[in-house]
């Protein structure tokens, strides 16, 4: 281990396992270490004897729920955007040949108590029960404004500026009321609170058409996709990446101890009475405690059930935004719905996740109005977890740290986190229009 390391990257969740795929094929050597024996940090897959060790204590589950094997429970369950940044990842590294993806059934709103399908296209609008029918044309222009929009070509704009016109007077321009507002900011640009409304409507409009672009990508009853067997396939698959172009990987390795010389800056990283020396690490948060602050914490109910979740369509796969305003929160509730048909349980069985940002110490009463949409439940877990967030100025130290995963059921935001890290450790932007698959088949 005694060797000299462009990066050290410790813990193997999502975000350090693209980034250290990603950091090979730029050609730095890397050296990847976990603590634990097993990939994916805290966003790891469990089975079910996993499961029931992590929150019951015991590794006896009940007969009834079937294999254990047969279960791959994500400890942080996302969806990815068809056309999301995450797949053009995927894609520009040429990963998705270690994977295969399906696509996801149904996308929902919480409004007024009822839960209904998001409404994604003008066509949709017309038919939604969300809107009445003047509603429905008001919603119709503005639907048509967004799919029209070309940030490039002046004609598109209807002589507004959209990085100084704010979402809420671009909204207030068609006229359409607090609840149309509230599914478009959340369940179609997927913000995941309302500081939105008095920021600029670029952001906005792009997250609609991202919508839309993904929506329309696979055909599909929403603009979701999931991996067959869950995300812990995700790490895994980058890891493979890292290994390819020449990426080193140990895991199970206790007491990862960063090292800094007197100035404050990293030299290396010493486990079991060996150093290895490196320029930069990159880590997650558990590994740096003293460069991190807590932010908040992530209130969440894992479900296991015999069903769909009900007034689904009976969707095997499905998200259901809960907008704060519809609960009177300051954050969006989310539910995460995925079966044996994305192979992640067995035949007949399905996993349901409640989560939010935590803003008491009770999950099970905070997440109760998520956990009343899900109807009868096999067995159901709570589990309360710190966010963090680095405060060290990596300029000085060359410690590059990921934040903690948050409480929505989507990807955007794991991403652009890693596409930030990605740009301080290197000092470039990571060019998703170079498509590393095709590169690599031209050399072979």
């Amino acid at each position: 281990m005694d060797e000299e390391y462009d990066v050290i990257v410790l813990g193997t969740g999502l975000k350090e396992c693209i980034l250290s795929g990603l950091l090979s094929v730029d050609g730095l050597k890397v050296l990847h270490m976990d603590r634990n024996d097993y990939y994916g940090g805290e966003s790891t897959s469990l089975n079910l004897v996993q499961l029931w060790k992590k929150f019951r204590g015991s590794d006896k589950p009940p007969a009834h729920l079937g294999s254990s094997r047969d279960y791959n429970v994500d400890m942080i369950p996302k969806f990815m955007m068809a056309n999301g940044t995450l797949v053009r990842v995927l894609i520009h590294t040429d990963v998705t040949k270690y994977l295969y993806f399906k696509a996801v059934d149904g996308s929902y709103v919480y409004n007024k108590g009822k839960v209904h399908k998001v409404p994604a296209t003008d066509m949709e609008a017309f038919k939604s029960p969300l809107m009445g029918i003047f509603e429905k044309r008001r919603a119709r222009k503005f639907f048509i404004y967004v799919q029209d929009y070309d940030e490039n070509d002046p004609k598109t704009h209807e002589g507004m500026d959209l990085t100084r016109v704010t979402t809420k007077e671009l909204i207030a321009k068609y006229g359409l009321d607090d609840n149309t507002v509230d599914f478009i900011g959340h369940a179609l640009a997927l913000h995941r609170d309302d500081r939105y409304l008095n920021e600029p409507a670029l952001d906005t409009v792009k997250r609609m058409k991202l919508y839309s672009e993904s929506l329309a990508r696979f055909q599909g009853g929403s603009p979701y996709i999931y991996p067959l067997y869950g995300l812990g396939e995700l790490p895994q698959a980058f890891a493979r990446l890292s290994a390819v172009y020449g990426g080193t990987y140990m895991l199970n390795k206790p007491e990862c101890k960063v090292e800094f010389d007197e100035e404050g800056k990293v030299i290396g990283v010493t486990s079991e009475g060996e150093t290895a020396k490196c320029k930069k690490v990159v880590c997650d948060p558990s590994y740096l405690p003293n460069k991190v602050r807590k932010v908040g914490r992530v209130a969440r109910a894992i479900a296991i059930m015999s069903h769909p979740i009900p007034n689904t369509n009976d969707s095997h796969s499905v998200q259901i935004i809960l907008p704060q305003k519809q609960l009177g929160r300051k954050s969006d509730m989310y539910l995460f719905c995925c079966s044996y048909s994305h192979n992640v349980a067995p035949k007949g069985k399905f996993i349901a996740f409640v989560s939010t940002e935590a803003e008491t110490d009770r999950p099970e009463i905070e997440l109760k109005p998520g956990i009343d949409l899900l109807g009868p439940v096999d067995e159901i877990f709570f589990d309360i977890y710190d966010r963090y967030e680095p405060v060290n100025e990596p300029s000085l130290d060359n410690c590059f740290i990921s934040t903690s995963y948050d409480a929505t059921t989507h990807f955007e935001s794991t991403v652009m986190d890693v596409l930030n890290m990605y740009t301080m450790i290197t000092g470039k932007v990571l060019d998703l229009s170079v498509d590393l698959s095709s590169a690599s088949a031209a050399e072979e």
